[in-house]
């Protein structure tokens, strides 16, 4: 599958574009996973936004580019989300090989800090990321914070 990807500043993002984010991050984290939060948190407007989309139409993939304190000291990868339609696809790895390099290059940094779900544990090692914390809940799920070094 070939995905088309955009990155973008929020205010950069066209009102459908933005639809489409909110649309993703809430049929995956609030319906799919059943956790009510506030995913408006204020940091949206500090980020580049990442978009796969399948012919310029369909959100597939997305995630969040943050500067240095907007979650962490260090820079991060958050709000990492995949279509359900289009998981096993490559695209979340796509997806975070793209993020990484987008994270590095954009803030001039050789360390990513993000907050995983603990069963996306292996998935974050694969691409070069180790556990840097205890497990702690987050909404109600298990998440480990993780740092990769360049």
């Amino acid at each position: 599958m070939q995905l088309n990807w955009t990155c973008k500043k929020f205010d950069e993002l066209t009102a459908a574009e933005l639809y489409a984010i909110i649309r993703l991050r809430n049929e995956v984290f609030v319906v799919e996973q059943n956790c009510v939060y506030q995913d408006a948190d204020d940091k949206d407007q500090q980020c580049f936004h990442l978009m796969g989309r399948e012919d310029s139409e369909e959100l597939v993939a997305y995630c969040r580019i943050m500067p240095p304190g907007a979650s962490y000291p260090e820079c991060s990868i958050g709000r990492v989300v995949s279509s359900p339609k289009y998981r096993k696809t490559g695209a979340g790895r796509e997806l975070m090989k793209l993020a990484i390099n987008k994270t590095l290059t954009q803030f001039n940094t050789t360390v990513i800090k993000i907050g995983a779900q603990l069963y996306l544990k292996d998935f974050y090692i694969s691409l070069g990321f180790i556990q840097c914390s205890e497990q702690y809940l987050e909404d109600g799920i298990p998440h480990i914070a993780m740092q990769l070094k360049k």
